[in-house]
């Protein structure tokens, strides 16, 4: 079950995703946080952020639409409060989601972060759709994605690791920007910008308009994402969107992913992560295979030459 990339070694391809895990260490009494891949945490910014007004989640067909706006309580407090809590359990690996308005609050928090210990990546969020600034508007555009990436990887003294948006004309075009300008590994998807509306009161469903939709309904896109983008570069590729089975992991794997990151699946079910761990180890045992990283790029098109 072992997998590899970016110099990391994870004792198996499963990861909590960014948003949906805390900071690991609220999990602690769900989830055997030492027995699943890894878990990436909230999205850490240069100071605290309160994030959207409520409401900020809703319900939709097959998935969930989102606005929580990046609350998390900044890196100071995380690197003086929670990630202390975290050396209780010394095998977890842990990946901090870094988000910023600017280049330079970017800059600090990866720079207050890398004097930390018990950290093994950093997985810079150029990629939420919920917030005015930052996020997304450096990801959607080739020269702010390249100028911030490259930034970032100049000061960070850990593997760099890049959300990308899938809200953008062409996903392979942002991945190999992001390795050319020196991404050890990219993760994708993040949500799709999405609205609802309740159609007895004429208003929008949440305060804030739009919203991030996850959950099953996305799967079929972000795996086309994924493909095409194990087709544009070379780098390890984390595929996310929609997983909750093993077959969906296996799905993406066989796309381009070398792991996985299971989000919206641990509303659902808070030891979805554990779970997908045995489940797809059952389901290596069950298909003769004999090393989980050889799915990886395995998708057979025989019809193609």
């Amino acid at each position: 079950m072992t997998v590899r990339f970016a110099g990391l070694e994870l004792a198996n391809p499963v990861i909590a995703a960014s948003g949906t895990f805390g900071y690991g260490i609220e999990f602690e009494e769900i989830v055997a946080l030492d027995r699943i891949g890894a878990f990436v945490t909230k999205g850490l910014s240069r100071e605290p952020m309160a994030g959207n007004e409520a409401p900020r989640i809703v319900q939709t067909a097959a998935g969930m639409l989102n606005a929580i706006g990046l609350q998390n309580i900044g890196v100071a407090e995380f690197v003086e409060k929670k990630l202390p809590e975290l050396k209780r359990y010394p095998k977890s690996k842990v990946i901090v989601n870094v988000f910023g308005y600017k280049v330079e609050d970017y800059l600090a928090v990866i720079e207050r972060l890398n004097d930390a210990d018990g950290i093994v990546a950093y997985e810079l969020n150029v990629s939420c759709p919920n917030t005015h600034q930052g996020g997304m508007t450096f990801g959607a555009d080739p020269g702010s994605l390249e100028y911030l990436v490259a930034k970032s990887k100049s000061v960070a003294k850990r593997p760099l690791i890049v959300k990308l948006s899938p809200n953008v004309t062409s996903i392979a075009q942002m991945a190999r920007i992001a390795a050319l300008a020196g991404a050890d590994t990219i993760s994708l998807v993040n949500t799709f910008v999405s609205m609802a509306i309740d159609a007895e009161t004429r208003q929008p469903t949440i305060r804030n308009v739009t919203g991030g939709l996850s959950g099953p309904a996305i799967k079929p896109i972000a795996l086309r994402m994924v493909y095409e983008a194990a087709k544009a570069v070379t780098i390890p590729i984390l595929g996310m969107g929609g997983i909750v089975t093993a077959e969906d992991a296996v799905e993406f794997l066989l796309a381009g992913a070398t792991a996985i990151q299971v989000g919206t699946a641990s509303y659902a079910d808070p030891r979805a992560v554990e779970r997908l761990v045995k489940e797809l180890e059952s389901w290596c045992k069950s298909h003769d295979v004999e090393k989980v990283a050889s799915l990886t790029g395995g998708l057979q098109i025989p019809w193609k030459t």
